[in-house]
């Protein structure tokens, strides 16, 4: 088990409404941030194996395409002050 801390990914999908994951796979937001530029320069998606799905209890293996995503978020604390996208 890492010692990575949760942190919050907010993706905003074109004419969708927001999609919120909780994940432990990154040591950082840094980190994260570096992972979902890959993936979108390589047209890939996005394999999160320590995730929450829109704060559920249960954590599992979340895969995203990101294809349709126009922004993104990434947070140690997601709360309505925590900024606004890019």
């Amino acid at each position: 088990m890492s010692d990575n801390t949760e942190m919050i990914i907010r993706f905003h999908p074109v004419g969708g409404e927001d999609v919120a994951v909780l994940t432990s796979d990154f040591a950082g937001p840094d980190e994260a941030v570096e992972a979902i530029a890959r993936a979108l320069d390589e047209r890939r998606s996005l394999i999160l194996t320590r995730a929450r799905y829109n704060r559920e209890t249960d954590e599992n293996a979340v895969l995203i395409n990101l294809a349709n995503v126009v922004s993104v978020r990434v947070a140690r604390r997601d709360s309505a002050t925590s900024g606004q996208y890019l």
